[in-house]
């Protein structure tokens, strides 16, 4: 299946070492996609990026975030989180990209957190 072209290519942040991650740019690589890669650890997604995103999440902030990760756990976010307003938590994930749900990926109007091959597809039909 040929993806969708976007106007300009997507950008998508992603961990060296996430095998997720591997797995979503091998997918974009194998379904002609062109694509900005971006170290999430090293630049993580900048606040206008984050509002982006936030809007193609519906709003769900939780979404965002690497719930399963040491970070999120250690500082307690769970219970946090939902009490944070969002330029708190956007201060927080454009702080720290171990805090953002990889790979995490924007495109011209859509936006995608996690990999899930048949929500890409979708979103690339």
């Amino acid at each position: 299946m040929p993806a969708k072209k976007n106007s300009r290519p997507v950008t998508v942040y992603t961990y060296a070492k996430c095998s997720t991650c591997r797995d979503a740019v091998n997918w974009l690589r194998v379904h002609g996609v062109e694509f900005v890669e971006k170290p999430i650890r090293e630049t993580p997604p900048t606040l206008d990026e984050l509002q982006r995103m936030l809007v193609y999440q519906d709003g769900n902030l939780r979404r965002l975030f690497n719930t399963s990760g040491v970070d999120y756990r250690e500082r307690g976010l769970a219970t946090k989180l939902t009490r944070m307003s969002v330029p708190v938590a956007f201060r927080l994930l454009a702080a720290n990209g171990d805090l953002v749900k990889r790979p995490f990926l924007l495109g011209d109007k859509f936006g995608l957190v996690g990999f899930d091959k048949a929500v890409w597809s979708a979103a690339f039909a």
